[in-house]
């Protein structure tokens, strides 16, 4: 059967990694959880000391910071230079940070050569932001996941209860900053591909998004 790169866009809390999670095992394909690779640079500029706009600071971190994903008993973990931070890198500091970094020209640089790469072989679910726009243009399908600001903040304030003490409020507080942050900045701001199947997940299930994206792979194979 013909392998594809299929790509996941959306904001936060629109249920975009558990969905991407999904669909790759329905699939048998990798999954690819670019969101995490942000928090990753965020995590180790935060480690270094560095500024989210220290461009010359980035770019030599950058240049030493091998980021990759294994496999392995526990499931998708993240490595920076050798060492598991998939833990670590969960928190609300992390969070805003890596919205942050996300929008400096050298940190996508970097990340868009690693995502290029890691996509070459196709049989991959990438989930992101600017997957389907800027990194994968000529993507086989894309899908752009959404669902209203009140139900991704509860889905939010759910997934964190367990890490942090924040409230559901501050929970929306965040989120409303960081969607503001990512649509409204100049370099690949969050919006969808002119070509993206747009689903709004806010009355769906996860099975249920899953089960829509697969009859539209059935109807593009």
């Amino acid at each position: 059967m013909r392998r594809l790169l299929i790509t996941i866009d959306g904001p936060a809390g629109a249920g975009k990694t558990t969905v991407s999670r999904m669909l790759a095992h329905r699939l048998a394909y990798k999954y690819i959880d670019t969101g995490a690779l942000y928090r990753g640079v965020a995590f180790a500029a935060i480690s270094a000391g560095l500024n989210a706009d220290d461009d010359e600071g980035l770019e030599k971190l950058c240049r030493t910071l091998k980021i990759k994903f294994v496999t392995g008993d526990q499931g998708l973990r993240i490595l920076s230079n050798g060492v598991d931070i998939t833990d670590k890198i969960r928190t609300p500091e992390i969070t805003m940070f890596a919205s942050a970094v996300s929008a400096r020209p050298v940190v996508r640089g970097y990340l868009l050569d690693l995502q290029r790469e890691m996509g070459q072989e196709k049989g991959v679910v990438f989930e992101g932001r600017d997957m389907g726009t800027v990194v994968f243009p000529d993507a086989d399908l894309k899908f752009y996941l959404d669902a209203s600001h009140k139900t991704r903040s509860l889905r939010r304030y759910q997934e964190l209860t367990a890490k942090t003490q924040q409230t559901l409020e501050e929970v929306e507080r965040d989120m409303a900053k960081r969607d503001k942050n990512d649509s409204t900045r100049d370099l690949a701001p969050l919006k969808p591909a002119k070509d993206a199947i747009i689903i709004d997940s806010t009355e769906l299930s996860v099975k249920a998004v899953v089960e829509l994206m697969l009859s539209k792979i059935d109807e593009f194979i």
